[in-house]
């Protein structure tokens, strides 16, 4: 189908404003030293510890040769991390060293500002309508049949309320469980705070234009092995993969983090997250009947060796 002169035109002059309005066009982003392609790579590393360069060039449409030339720039500067799958050691995950965590830090504060600095310039009615036409725009360039992309991203203030928040609400409202699981979740994300080691543990938050949809934690445990936590899915976001997509997330960077095994728990009634740690290869090594949160449930230990086939033993509960 031709498309008119004149529509063509408009999309131009629409990228030539925007492009100048967000500061794309200077040969260094943020006055940093490195271009827009460098920093939206670091980005994605950085939100996406683990992802594999094939990924990278495939999703952000690079040229594998442009991209391994950025990738051996940012390891020349110390501010990457390779290292070799262990189902091919020809794919490598990347994550940033913590060079290069101090190195984005600044960059990504520096976009929110400026971002902000755009949208408060309008009027909350006008900004709707510009949020509402960026929503347009990705909804109709998406696939056919598919969501608009949602995005994984490290957490920030305000994320571990919300994560208590729907937690308490969703398992009440599904399950009928009183408060006592909300405070057991509390404590989980307060002790995940005050211990954080971000070299081997980590929070990923789905989210989809700015409204979150998902979580999940991967926390040290005891004897070489990590526990995955409080995996949770939105209901307007069930069905689209996501929880899979939460848990491969995980598993991946437990492997680059050098972990033998991940531990998880979990209960008899959670059948679509049971489904979902099937699927990931864990087996179920614990069940045991009890009452907890209100209710009688059945809670269960599950687990899976990053190491090779057979089951660990000595392995901490919780």
């Amino acid at each position: 189908m031709a498309v008119a002169a004149q529509q063509i035109e408009a999309v131009r002059a629409f990228n030539r404003d925007y492009t100048r309005r967000i500061g794309v066009l200077s040969p260094q982003l943020y006055d940093s030293p490195w271009t827009l392609t460098q920093v939206r790579v670091m980005y994605e590393i950085a939100h996406r510890p683990g992802i594999l360069a094939a990924q990278l060039s495939t999703e952000l449409g690079l040229d594998r040769g442009y991209l391994s030339r950025i990738l051996k720039g940012f390891s020349a500067q110390r501010l990457l991390q390779r290292t070799p799958s262990g189902a091919d050691a020809r794919r490598q995950h990347l994550r940033l060293t913590a060079a290069g965590s101090r190195a984005f830090a600044p960059l990504e504060r520096r976009s929110q500002r400026q971002m902000g600095a755009l949208l408060g310039r309008l009027d909350p009615g006008r900004r709707e309508v510009l949020l509402a036409a960026m929503r347009s725009i990705r909804e109709v360039f998406a696939p056919p049949g598919l969501p608009v992309a949602l995005t994984l991203r490290a957490h920030r203030p305000g994320d571990m309320g919300w994560v208590v928040a729907r937690h308490a609400e969703l398992y009440f409202r599904e399950f009928g469980w009183s408060e006592e699981f909300e405070g057991l979740v509390a404590q989980i994300t307060a002790d995940f705070i005050a211990h954080l080691d971000p070299a081997r543990e980590r929070c990923w938050i789905a989210e989809r234009d700015g409204q979150r949809l998902g979580c999940i934690f991967l926390v040290k445990g005891s004897g070489g092995s990590a526990r995955l936590r409080l995996l949770l899915v939105e209901p307007a976001a069930r069905g689209l993969g996501l929880g899979a997509h939460l848990v491969e997330q995980c598993l991946t960077f437990a492997r680059t983090a050098g972990y033998r095994r991940v531990v998880l728990w979990t209960h008899a009634n959670l059948r679509a997250a049971r489904h979902l740690y099937r699927r990931a290869g864990f087996r179920l090594t614990v069940s045991e009947p009890r009452h907890s949160f209100g209710k009688p449930v059945v809670s269960e230990t599950w687990q899976l060796s990053l190491t090779g086939t057979g089951r660990s033993r000595g392995v901490a509960r919780r």
